[in-house]
């Protein structure tokens, strides 16, 4: 082994994706199969978590789909359970549902804010609850990545509710950090820039992509494969050590530009 293996390898260790049948996850996903972790996508559409976890089989890792709501704690403890039975045991978690919406502040409902304050930073709670608390059993530490958003600090127009659910995710992130850094469990954030994907797609008007190009120092978006290379390091026991409570930004310079 040599020592990029040795310090970014995650050779049999054990990864649950959140939301692993979406695009940007599932790149994750895929980074984290690569770096020879085991992968279990749990997801909303059973469709797209078996479909995902397929393709990461080919890799020559094992693998598991399992059908659930994010949002609800009881899936999620039959996710737990379906995982351990399968794996004995869960080293990563990757916490990446999510969805948006771009309705003006009046027009925004108690149905809406409800909807995505569940989905995008209930379902991150209830998750580091049952996982963490699966990692704390075991006792050799762990590494829960929360993705939140670069919308999470400066105030982005259109997506209100989504920014202020991802604000909470940064808090949550870090509040964990100092709780469980004792027993080895580091929690950071991944705060992805703007990447297409189903969730942004119908936000893109011509005019708000200008918008964005016109504040991002590269001048593109990003690819979902780009945010492999933060996720291993930051699952990696070894590579990110000493690194937890971190907010990671992969965002093309966005915030730098905006803050």
């Amino acid at each position: 082994m040599n020592y990029l293996q040795e310090m970014f390898g995650l050779q049999d260790k054990v990864a649950v994706v959140i939301g692993g049948g979406g695009v940007l996850a599932g790149a994750m996903a895929d980074g984290l199969a690569r770096a020879g972790a085991h992968i279990a996508i749990l997801d909303l559409h059973e469709e797209n978590a078996q479909k995902k976890a397929a393709e990461l089989a080919a890799l020559g890792v094992k693998t598991l789909a399992v059908p659930v709501n994010a949002a609800s704690k009881s899936d999620l403890l039959r996710g737990n359970e379906a995982v351990i039975e399968v794996f004995g045991r869960v080293d990563v978690l990757i916490n990446a549902p999510g969805i948006n919406s771009s309705t003006p502040f009046f027009d925004i409902s108690e149905e809406e804010w409800g909807r995505i304050l569940d989905v995008n930073l209930k379902s991150m709670f209830l998750a580091c609850q049952i996982f963490g608390q699966q990692m704390i059993a075991q006792g050799e530490g762990g590494s829960i990545i929360n993705v939140s958003s670069v919308s999470s600090g400066p105030p982005l127009s259109r997506v209100f509710t989504y920014s202020i659910s991802k604000a909470g995710v940064n808090n949550l992130t870090q509040f964990l950090a100092r709780e469980w850094a004792a027993q080895r469990i580091r929690v950071n954030a991944l705060a992805p820039g703007f990447f297409p994907a189903e969730q942004n797609r119908k936000i893109l008007t011509p005019e708000r992509v200008a918008s964005i190009m016109a504040h991002t120092p590269m001048g593109r978006f990003g690819e979902a494969e780009e945010l492999a290379g933060a996720v291993i390091w930051l699952a990696s026991a070894k590579a990110a050590s000493f690194v937890t409570g971190a907010i990671i930004r992969v965002d093309g310079g966005f915030t730098a530009m905006t803050i």
